[in-house]
C-alpha cells in the first residue's frame, strides 16, 4: 500500500472530530501533524479539543500545533450553536496529555511540506483556511511544492449555510480562501453542493454505534448531537433525513476517490462585499487540462459511511481522559 503523507488543519467542531477519528484510524494515510485554526469555537478550544480526539484515538506520535487565533482581516466568527459551546456537542472536556507541537501551525505547515519531496504532501483543511494562506506569505514556493490541497468549503448550486450564498468556513476568512484559490496550487473542494449529500440517517449512526471501540463510540454520540441540533436549528424535510456530514468527505476522497465525482473548475472567492462575503464563484467553462481546481458535484454517500464504519473497526483508541 502506498501511503498518502497528510497534514490535517482544523477547527474541531462535531463533524471535524469525525474527519480526525477517520483519518487517525486510516491505514492509507501517513498523519504528519494536526494543525488547529479558530473556527467553529475559539483557537484555545479547538486546540485542545484536537489533542482530546487524538488521545481517545490512542494517537499521540501525530503532533498538534496550534494556529491562527484570528482570520487575516476580519473579526473572529463562530458556529458554537452547530457544535456546542466547547465544539464538541455533549463530550465532556478533559485536559489532554501529550505534547503539543513547537510553534504556530503556519511554521509547522511550511517545514513539514518543504523538506519532503514536491507533491508528496496533500494538506486537508476542514476549517478556514488562515493557517495555510499565513504559510503561502511566509514560504512563497510552498504552493508549487505541495501535493493536492483537499478542502471543506464553498457552495454553488446548493446556496450557502451562512448566508444566502456563502458557506462558513469560507465566510469565516475569505481572504484567506482567496491566498489558497489563487495561488497556483491544486485544490480540491468539497463544498456544500456534495456534503449535503453525505447525510447522518438513523441507520447510518446504528451502524457505527456497533462498533466496540472508543474513537466509534465517540463518532456515534457526536453524530447523535448533529442530529438533534440539525432538527432543532434547520428543521427537516423528512423523518430520516439526518445532518451533513462535511469535515469527513475530503478524508475520504483521500482514501477512496471512486466515492466523488469531481469537475475541472476555476474558483474565485468574493471579498469585497458584505452583501456576498465568502462567496465561491465556480467556473466550470475552463480547460481541463490546464484547470487548477476541481470541484465535488456528487458524492457516494452510503459508500463514504461503509468506509467510515470499517475504517473505525480497525481503530484501537485510548483512554478518554
Amino acid at each position: 500500500m502506498t501511503l498518502q503523507s497528510l497534514i490535517i488543519d482544523c477547527d474541531p467542531g462535531v463533524d471535524d472530530a469525525a474527519a480526525l477519528f477517520l483519518a487517525f484510524a486510516a491505514p492509507e494515510l501517513e498523519l504528519l501533524a494536526v494543525t488547529t485554526v479558530g473556527g467553529n469555537v475559539p483557537a484555545h478550544l479547538t486546540q485542545r479539543n484536537a489533542r482530546m480526539l487524538r488521545q481517545i484515538s490512542g494517537r499521540e506520535d501525530v503532533p498538534v500545533f496550534g494556529g491562527a487565533e484570528r482570520p487575516l482581516k476580519r473579526p473572529p466568527a463562530g458556529a458554537g450553536e452547530f457544535h456546542g459551546p466547547e465544539g464538541l456537542g455533549d463530550l465532556e472536556p478533559f485536559e489532554p496529555h501529550g505534547i503539543i507541537g513547537d510553534g504556530p501551525a503556519a511554521n509547522a505547515i511550511v517545514d513539514l511540506v518543504m523538506k519532503r519531496p514536491a507533491g508528496s504532501v496533500a494538506i486537508a483543511v476542514l476549517g478556514p483556511m488562515t493557517n495555510l494562506a499565513l504559510a503561502m506569505k511566509r514560504e512563497r514556493r510552498l504552493a508549487e511544492h505541495l501535493g493536492p490541497v483537499v478542502v471543506m468549503g464553498g457552495a454553488r448550486s446548493e446556496g450557502g449555510n451562512i448566508t444566502a450564498s456563502a458557506e462558513f468556513n469560507i465566510w469565516a476568512d475569505p481572504d484567506a480562501a482567496a491566498v489558497v484559490f489563487g495561488s497556483g496550487c491544486q485544490v480540491i473542494a468539497f463544498g456544500l453542493d456534495a456534503t449535503h449529500q453525505v447525510r447522518a440517517t438513523e441507520a447510518r449512526i446504528r451502524a457505527i454505534e456497533t462498533i466496540r471501540t472508543e474513537p466509534a463510540r465517540t463518532t456515534a454520540a457526536l453524530l447523535r448531537f448533529s442530529q438533534r441540533t440539525e432538527r432543532t436549528l434547520v428543521g427537516w424535510p423528512a423523518p430520516d433525513w439526518g445532518a451533513p456530514l462535511h469535515d469527513p468527505c475530503p478524508i475520504a476522497w483521500l482514501m477512496r476517490p471512486d466515492l466523488f465525482t469531481l469537475k475541472p473548475c476555476r474558483i474565485e472567492v468574493e471579498t469585497g462585499s458584505d452583501l456576498t462575503r465568502g462567496h465561491t464563484a465556480v467556473e466550470f467553462r475552463v480547460d481541463p487540462a490546464t484547470a487548477r481546481h476541481r470541484w465535488a458535484v456528487a458524492a457516494d454517500a452510503q459508500g463514504v459511511f461503509d468506509l467510515m464504519v470499517e475504517t473505525l473497526k480497525g481503530a484501537q483508541g485510548g483512554r478518554g481522559g
